[in-house]
């Protein structure tokens, strides 16, 4: 029995192959609106909104590295004010003592932030939970102490701090030093948020989320935890003195004052509102960080403490996963809502 052949049919009339029509998602179309509204922002307000939305991407950068240590890593940490100290110090050090350019302090900031935070890491490697929140809690209580230090005066400026000159813009760029300083940190931010990403997405990434989630189970897939965890607390505290630095030049001064337990608390708080774990929430939580004890100020002077912890307990309850968990929510709702209209067209 023989099988005859098949029929071969040319699509002769067919019209060529039209090419793919790239329909953006709403994340995408979100995120390039953000953009656009960031770039535009320095021309639409004011000099001091400008300086407020500059300090918002600084805390933001901030949080970003406690987000990469809790969020990501499931260490606790209440001592990153340290570590932001740090990086603003060096930074004030660096330009007001050995006149070094306000560009060339972020690395070295973020450098000496990395050596810090990576040692410090080492004897925290025996704590977990509670413990090591007591230990980064010490660290934060004694790093305004330790910049008043008499021996160190010569060097930190004692209880005075340190003042440092905003930087000028480049000659040929037409903008003045508020709007200089706002786009140079939009770059910064940019790039310091795209590594994170990368970094989250990597092997790295999945080893470091792999010790969160079951650090035995890690350990018994060949995962180095003790290594993964000191280079977490590195990359860190590196993200977070680099935010310091950003800050010292944006704020121009540094006092140890400026430095204390409350701002850990900050960061901490602007990391659950903004959501755990997640990158595009940290910059969330420096809007709320920097923005919502000057509502609560200007509400009442006398109880602007107790303000602050209504608008915090409503902001928990309406968002209990955090702004990026609600904003995950909407956009999974209007998905919904605009993909029946897109397949009926």
């Amino acid at each position: 029995m023989t099988v005859p052949p098949r029929e071969t049919v040319a699509f002769e009339d067919a019209p060529p192959r039209a090419a793919a029509v790239f329909h953006p998602t709403t994340r995408q179309l979100v995120i390039g609106a953000a953009v656009l509204a960031a770039l535009a922002a320095p021309f639409v307000f004011k000099s001091f909104v400008v300086f407020q939305l500059t300090l918002v991407m600084v805390y933001g950068l901030a949080i970003l590295g406690l987000n990469l240590l809790t969020g990501f890593n499931g260490q606790f940490s209440l001592g990153h004010s340290a570590f932001y100290g740090i990086g603003a110090y060096t930074a004030a050090i660096l330009m007001d003592r050995l006149d070094v350019a306000y560009y060339w302090t972020l690395p070295f900031a973020g450098a000496v932030c990395f050596v810090s935070g990576f040692l410090f890491g080492l004897p925290a490697l025996r704590l977990q939970g509670l413990y090591l929140a007591l230990a980064t809690f010490a660290l934060a209580t004694a790093m305004p102490q330790i910049l008043k230090f008499q021996p160190l005066e010569p060097l930190t400026g004692g209880v005075q701090g340190i003042v440092i000159l905003k930087p000028d813009p480049p000659a040929s760029v037409p903008l003045d030093a508020d709007q200089w300083l706002y786009y140079f940190t939009l770059a910064v931010l940019l790039v310091m948020f795209a590594g994170a990403a990368n970094l989250v997405k990597s092997r790295t990434g999945r080893a470091i989320m792999a010790i969160r989630d079951h650090p035995i189970a890690a350990a018994s897939m060949g995962i180095n935890t003790a290594l993964y965890k000191t280079l977490t607390f590195g990359v860190s505290a590196f993200y977070t003195g680099v935010a310091g630095a950003l800050g010292a030049i944006a704020v121009q001064f540094v006092a140890p004052d400026s430095f204390t337990f409350l701002l850990s608390v900050s960061l901490l708080v602007g990391l659950v509102v903004g959501g755990v774990g997640s990158i595009p929430g940290s910059l969330f939580g420096g809007v709320f960080v920097l923005f919502v004890p000057n509502i609560a100020e200007r509400v009442s002077t006398g109880l602007a403490g107790a303000i602050y912890g209504v608008i915090l307990l409503l902001v928990i309850f309406v968002m209990p996963s955090g702004a990026a968990g609600f904003a995950r929510r909407a956009v999974a709702r209007l998905t919904r809502a605009v993909g029946p209209e897109r397949s009926s067209r």
